[in-house]
């Protein structure tokens, strides 16, 4: 619910407990509200106080509270802002006289946010255009409805905490929380097709389905048991959500592949967290350490030091997370575009045999192969394709046939410019990964960037080895003889 102008705090608090007590019909003598007590910046919220007051609740259950609990915005230094209201429900039949916020039986499911005031440099000024926004929690209203003490009783977690249970040989419920907690989530993330990676939507997800494989260890979960668990979360909410079954395959094989990439890594990675010097806590640069070295998220991290009832220095972390950021954006400014180390003559060659060799991918596998990046030296090539698996000594045997039949027909390879745009219309195999300026030169048979001249100078074509190179991707080193 979202109001620009349209209605102000008396219909939108009402409009709130409408719906409370007469669509979910909870008793309004289960319900409590905290209201903006007042400070130097803005005078007390007396108006929702009374609004409240005249829908029936005592003023035993109005808690007035200050700007950190009852207060929203700006988003930035400056911008709009204003009070809000929070609505309590006591997760008991008969709740307490008074309203205390530290009774964890009173459970928030509501929020009227009333944005009235702008701050500016000179301080906090009155809005002309007021704005109502609000926020409703689905899981605490379904805890509160079905008369439950935690949303992990609900049934939208029952059926998946009770598949970890199965699966699990210690009896944790913190760890089958945070695994239910975090596969679900993992799960609506890897339905948009996203898939575990070290940067935006990707690391997320990573973060997320490596804290589950970590506690799945802690109790005794055996391995790839995240697919068994996301088969229940995908058949659980299929009919709300029918992407999650059209996007299955994907899911169920980027999450059996992060947990075989993270697993060795686990191992490895505590063994070593075991040897740090505990005296002063975790440093920074001892989880900076654990994160390059064997991909631990800082909330492993924190995990592992708080089980030995240590802090980690979570602001020296992110100032060396920030200093490798940097010392990677330089390098990769110094490299030349397309990947090349250099434009030399054989690095010429090698890039035009890496087109080559995109095309085979693409005939031999018959997949819609992405290039996920490439470096060129004079004395090889490395090239990083999307492809869930290991390749086949058949399939790279293809491969290398592929290229060097092209090579062998002594294809001449001719030049013109044209705007990008136009060629990526004509399909011509740009590497993606790439920048290209807004005119490109395309090599006709070839692509973009430095060819050599025709086919037959480059030589013979072999693959020198085929490895994983992250979830979901894979890496071909090849030489010309």
């Amino acid at each position: 619910m979202e109001a620009l102008g349209n209605y102000w705090k008396d219909e939108a608090i009402k409009l709130s407990f409408e719906f409370l007590t007469k669509e979910l019909k909870i008793s309004k003598e289960r319900i409590a509200v905290s209201i903006f007590r007042g400070d130097k910046d803005a005078p007390k919220d007396v108006e929702s106080e009374n609004i409240w007051i005249n829908l029936g609740i005592p003023k035993e259950r109005i808690k007035p509270l200050p700007k950190k609990e009852n207060w929203w915005g700006p988003a930035g230094e400056y911008g709009p802002c204003g009070p809000d209201t929070e609505m309590f429900v006591y997760t008991e039949k008969k709740a307490p006289r008074e309203f205390n916020p530290d009774d964890k039986k009173w459970v928030e499911v509501w929020n009227d946010v009333f944005m009235q005031y702008n701050k500016a440099k000179g301080g906090y000024e009155s809005l002309k255009q007021k704005n109502v926004d609000t926020g409703f929690g689905l899981e605490r209203a379904a805890m509160i409805l079905q008369d439950k003490g935690s949303v992990f009783e609900t049934d939208l977690f029952v059926d998946i905490i009770k598949k970890i249970k199965s699966l699990s040989k210690r009896n944790d419920e913190r760890a089958f929380r945070i695994i239910a907690d975090h596969l679900r989530a993992s799960c609506f993330i890897l339905a948009e097709l996203i898939k575990p990676s070290n940067v935006e939507h990707g690391y997320i997800l990573r973060r997320l389905m490596r804290r589950s494989i970590r506690y799945g260890k802690l109790i005794g979960m055996e391995k790839n048991f995240i697919p068994e668990i996301l088969e229940v979360i995908i058949s659980n909410y299929r009919r709300e959500y029918p992407y999650l079954e059209e996007n299955k395959d994907f899911i169920l094989q980027q999450s059996e592949l992060e947990e075989e990439k993270f697993q060795s890594s686990l191992e490895k990675g505590t063994s070593e967290f075991n040897k740090l010097n505990f005296r002063n806590g975790i440093s920074g640069k001892d989880a900076f350490y654990l994160y390059q070295s064997f991909g631990f998220p800082i909330e492993i991290i924190k995990d592992l030091a708080h089980e030995k009832g240590l802090d980690v220095d979570e602001d020296g972390f992110n100032i060396e997370f920030e200093k490798h950021q940097k010392v990677s954006r330089v390098g990769s400014e110094k490299k030349f575009k397309s990947g090349l180390a250099d434009h030399s003559e054989q690095t010429t060659k090698l890039h035009t045999a890496t087109h080559l060799l995109l095309q085979a991918l693409k005939d031999v596998l018959k997949q819609d192969i992405k290039q996920m990046g490439s470096n060129i030296t004079p004395e090889r090539t490395r090239f990083d394709f999307s492809f869930p698996r290991a390749l086949t000594k058949e399939e790279i045997k293809k491969i290398e046939n592929k290229v060097n039949e092209i090579i062998e027909k002594d294809l001449p390879i001719t030049r013109k410019e044209m705007p990008f745009k136009e060629a990526i219309k004509k399909g011509v195999n740009a590497f993606f990964k790439e920048k290209y300026p807004e005119v490109v030169s395309v090599y006709y048979k070839v692509c973009t960037g430095p060819h050599v001249t025709h086919t037959g100078i480059l030589g013979h074509f072999k693959i020198i080895k085929e490895e994983s190179s992250s979830a979901g991707v894979r890496r071909i080193k090849a030489i010309l003889e």
